[in-house]
């Protein structure tokens, strides 16, 4: 800097910047800055000037012109004035200024990479830290070009694997470059940061080492000082430090790795640069150290798909699977041991984060992981359990896997779990309970081992949302077992099960109502329900939109329906109406558990004719209903419409909606749950008019007479009802008669079932009247 007199000499700095900024002539003029005395003026140029030097940031280079300096020169003197000022006499709109001038200097990330000597980039042959003084050569370091870089090793996918990620990346991408470019004040770790990783670049072993040291002082976990270095092309030196032969380079690029890792935009910088094939390489590695923290840092990389796949198809499965194969599990272990347990439990970590995709579960049993992990969930150390329960409870979802933790006895060791204290692990445990109870087996080993008392008992801890929504998710699945509601029901779980159905998130709710509606199975649960007012509650959840939820409350409200008292609750309360609404709900899955719930509405209800009429075009809707592709939906229906017909003026009102035809098209159909409830409803609507005739004329009573084929007694009973409503037609036995019914009902008529018996008999007796009266009309005449 010249300090050569080569201008005018001005009395004090104000007049000087006065003559040298309009803006500031402006500002001081309208009092926007404190007027300064000259002893207040003493020293102020050195500790800027110490100030600036100390926390100078990393800037891009500009030209030297004349104007650029003159500038450069006039907001340093407005940024000296401006630190100057006592911070209890800056007001908001000075504030304001201070913050302009900031961004007028401090250039943004998103102004930067427009620059061309901003972000670092790596030659062909990337220029790293040197060893020994010496810069790394080819052989120690992996050849990188710029391409090579920016894009992911090439490995053919299917299109079917990769369209559904690119969407949810480029949003997620879009939405970061916006709120990059609203940063404006970077704080002065940002550069901080990015000067150390120019260091990474050009110095030696020492430095290097140095530097890495350094930026673990950081806070790490601030997203400003992790997209810092990934900003300056950090994340390229960090990769390819993986790739040399020096072991404190390695191992203090993968703990900045590990930590930075955490952040979405760094995972799938991560996954772009191919160093999830350097760390799965690193696997293998003789040191302990290294495997952990490679371990550590896959396992907060595969948080989502694609990174996922690319550790399976780069063998990590297999690698991180034989991490977790360490000495057996004891009180007294060596330096050497303890060392092994910590690699198996990094290995479960990753395996945890890997298991959430459904090839990866299958890849993690066919490498051998389900002993390992049966092994290690004998552990007493909460840190091991975890990843291990973790990855037990996200593979349980597969039928193999369930299997597999019965036969190894692991369903005991998750039981034994939940009398712990560890919130964390008792929810991962009562997880794996929750999808591995889909099978009967488990359910009652559940029960056996003594897994339902600490289940009720955690349903008390009301504010760990996420492990209440697993203990109530265990405790529906292990209903499912009339032993198991029987054993519920001694632990007084009904009434704290109804106490959960108010200001808790839907997730706590839908199994709470789930595990309601498996109780409501059971006649006491009914009435524990209806005395502990959850009736009344049941009904108000119809209303919603979920629809997890709503199925599982229209099953509730349709089995609490079973008992006369609870009908009248819920008619008071308008809930068949809600149920009748839900008919018209987009999902087969509502459509078909609304409909069910509905036919006990009507058995129960003292005045169902009407209160079914009384619902405007109600009638009209649930005959539409019969055109559905699903099968459960047109089950559900045909046995509601069963129990509608028992009323005449409603079965006549449906007989014009044109049931008949719709029911005999429907005559065709396999499936057995259907073969169940379509006869009843045929037999229903006999009952009216001349729709036996009808059902005859639509090709119905041929197809009927196959059900009597099937192994199921159910569809045999209410296919033996049918024949026998649509035999009281001459022309519909001359059908049955010909398709061989006769045999197949005389196997019936010595049935157990009387119902059964009797239809029997009585088609029977159709048919050889019909035929009797032949034979006198040929002797007659």
């Amino acid at each position: 800097m010249d300090y050569d007199r080569l201008g005018d000499v001005h009395q004090d700095l104000i007049s000087l910047l006065k003559s040298k900024s309009k803006i500031f002539n402006e500002n001081i003029s309208n009092q926007d800055f404190q007027l300064l005395n000259p002893e207040q003026n003493n020293g102020l140029a050195d500790s800027f000037l110490l100030s600036l030097d100390q926390s100078e940031p990393l800037t891009p280079s500009t030209d030297n012109s004349p104007k650029t300096t003159a500038d450069s020169e006039s907001k340093l003197q407005k940024q000296a004035v401006a630190k100057s000022m006592p911070a209890a006499k800056v007001t908001p709109r000075k504030a304001d200024i201070v913050a302009k001038h900031r961004n007028e200097t401090s250039p943004s990330p998103s102004q930067w990479k427009g620059s061309n000597k901003t972000t670092p980039r790596l030659d062909k042959t990337a220029q790293l830290a040197s060893v020994d003084g010496k810069p790394l050569t080819n052989d120690r370091m992996r050849k990188t070009t710029p391409h090579a870089r920016t894009v992911a090793p090439s490995v053919k996918h299917p299109a079917s694997e990769l369209s559904g990620e690119s969407s949810s990346e480029s949003e997620e991408e879009e939405e970061t470059r916006e709120r990059r470019q609203e940063s404006s004040d970077l704080p002065s770790e940002y550069w901080q940061l990015q000067k150390l990783v120019k260091y990474l670049k050009g110095g030696n072993q020492t430095a290097t080492v140095i530097a890495l040291c350094s930026m673990r002082d950081f806070n790490l976990e601030q997203e400003t000082c992790q997209l810092a270095i990934r900003d300056v092309g950090g994340l390229e030196l960090l990769i390819n430090l993986l790739e040399t032969d020096e072991l404190r380079c390695k191992i203090g690029s993968l703990k900045i790795l590990k930590e930075i890792s955490k952040n979405k935009q760094i995972r799938r910088a991560i996954a772009d640069l191919g160093g999830l094939q350097t760390m799965v390489t690193i696997l293998q590695d003789c040191n302990k150290d290294l495997r952990c923290l490679a371990a550590e840092t896959i396992a907060n990389v595969a948080k989502f798909r694609r990174a996922r796949r690319s550790v399976r198809q780069y063998g990590g499965i297999t690698k991180l699977v034989s991490l977790m194969d360490c000495a057996p599990l004891c009180s007294a272990m060596t330096a050497e041991m303890q060392k092994d347990v910590e690699v198996a439990r990094c290995g479960a970590l990753a395996l945890w984060s890997c298991s959430k995709s459904t090839k990866n579960k299958h890849a993690i049993r066919k490498a051998g992981a389900i002993k390992l992990l049966a092994r290690l969930l004998k552990s007493s150390s909460e840190d091991m359990l975890i990843p291990v329960v973790g990855t037990l409870q996200e593979c349980a979802s597969e039928a193999l896997f369930r299997l597999d933790i019965r036969t190894e006895g692991m369903t005991e060791d998750l039981v034994k779990n939940l009398h712990g204290d560890n919130q964390e692990l008792q929810m991962h445990c009562a997880l794996a309970i929750f999808k591995s109870a889909e099978d009967g087996d488990t359910r009652e080993l559940v029960r056996k081992y003594g897994g339902l008392e600490p289940l009720v008992s955690l349903l008390t801890n009301t504010e760990n949302k996420d492990l209440l929504a697993a203990v109530t998710g265990a405790i529906w699945k292990c209903a499912v077992s009339k032993d198991n509601v029987t054993k519920l029901q001694e632990l007084k779980a009904i009434e704290t099960l109804v106490g959960l159905l108010h200001d808790q998130p839907e997730e706590v709710l839908v199994n709470v109502v789930g595990a309601l509606g498996e109780c409501a199975q059971l006649p006491p649960n009914r009435t524990a329900i209806r005395k502990a007012g959850g009736i009344s509650s049941l009904v108000t959840l119809l209303t919603g939109t979920n629809q997890a939820l709503l199925r599982n409350v229209t099953r509730a409200v349709g089995a609490c329906a079973l008992d006369p008292e609870n009908m009248v609750i819920i008619d008071r309360l308008d809930g068949v109406r809600l149920l009748w609404s839900l008919l018209k709900n987009h999902n087969p899955d509502v459509q078909a558990c609304s409909a069910w719930a509905i036919c006990p509405c009507i058995e129960n209800a003292k005045d169902a004719g009407e209160m079914v009429r009384s619902f405007v075009g109600g009638l009209e809707l649930i005959v539409s209903l019969l055109k559905s592709d699903h099968h459960e939906v047109l089950a559900s229906v045909c046995a509601a419409i069963a129990n509608i017909a028992k009323d005449e003026e409603n079965l006549a009102v449906i007989t014009d909606h044109g049931v008949v035809p719709m029911l005999a098209k429907l005559a065709h159909t396999n499936d057995d749950k259907l073969r169940r409830h379509l006869p009843e409803a045929i037999a229903r609507c006999c009952l009216w008019g001349n729709n036996r005739e009808a059902f005859g004329e639509a090709g119905a009573v041929a197809p009927l007479v196959k059900y009597l084929k099937s192994p199921d007694e159910k569809v045999h009973c209410a296919t033996a009802k049918a024949l026998y409503q649509l035999s009281k037609e001459p022309n519909n036995c001359i059908t049955m008669h010909e398709s061989g019914v006769v045999k197949l009902l005389l196997n019936m008529v010595g049935s157990s079932d009387d119902v059964l018996q009797e239809a029997a008999a009585g088609c029977i007796s159709n048919i050889r009247r019909l035929a009797l009266a032949n034979e006198k009309a040929k002797f007659s005449s």
